[in-house]
């Protein structure tokens, strides 16, 4: 059996009122590892909640979030934070990256907490670097990188404690067409390489990338669509 990286049990979230606001109804989802499933929907769709939620950034008010088959509700806070630190690597749409430091530092930056010893970070930042297509780029100030550059360091920074799930917010939202096409290409071999991808768009050809599409309107999370990666064929 595939192991599960996320599994969604009602899982719920409502900010109190008044009146109260259902920004996430109850959902049932499961994420098995080596997938890469897309997660659509307009703005104020319930999207940013559920990104927050699946990368324990904020806790549901119903129902359980399993993360590879630990129970977050059952974590306190500190807790919460080395699971999310040791089995979630993120991506954003603004990169955050140090501008003065450069692209190696920035990636090392993934590993700080871990207690790994200083020339152990460096080498394994030089070498997945090496990895995005940017080993030539290693001593290169951020502020100095093209934004298609900075989202390859920022997912090399991602990849670098080797997560069991790559969490992906609007991965090409600042970048141009090129650039876009270029990450998204790194997106697909990091999948095929066995790495669990979700990517929260509302670009639907970005969605298309992926083997699993989920919908979410106005607080409701549904699947709408399977598909089967790198042929394009519809499932169901």
């Amino acid at each position: 059996m595939t192991p599960t990286v996320v599994e969604l049990r009602e899982m719920a979230k409502t900010y109190p009122g008044p009146p109260p606001v259902h920004a996430l109804h109850a959902c049932e989802l499961t994420i098995e590892r080596g997938e890469y499933v897309a997660v659509v929907g307009p703005s104020g769709s319930g999207k940013s909640t559920w990104l927050n939620l699946v990368g324990l950034l904020d806790s549901p008010t119903g129902g359980r979030y399993l993360m590879d088959g630990v129970d977050t509700g059952q974590l306190d806070e500190r807790d919460r934070t080395a699971l999310r630190a040791a089995r979630i690597g993120f991506v954003f749409q603004s990169f955050h990256l140090l501008a003065h430091r450069t692209a190696a530092e920035n990636v090392m930056l993934g590993l700080l907490y871990r207690g790994i010893p200083r020339a152990r970070r460096r080498r394994a930042a030089t070498a997945i670097l090496e990895r995005v297509g940017l080993g030539h780029r290693v001593e290169a100030s951020a502020g100095h990188l093209s934004g298609g550059e900075r989202q390859r360091v920022a997912i090399a920074r991602a990849l670098v404690s080797e997560p069991s799930l790559l969490l992906c917010d609007e991965p090409t939202g600042n970048l141009d067409s090129d650039s876009a096409g270029r990450v998204l290409a790194l997106i697909d071999e990091v999948h095929r390489a066995g790495q669990t991808v979700v990517v929260v768009t509302h670009d639907e050809a970005v969605a298309r990338r992926a083997q699993r599409v989920v919908t979410i309107k106005d607080g409701r999370l549904s699947v709408t669509a399977e598909r089967v990666h790198r042929t394009g064929r519809l499932d169901g």
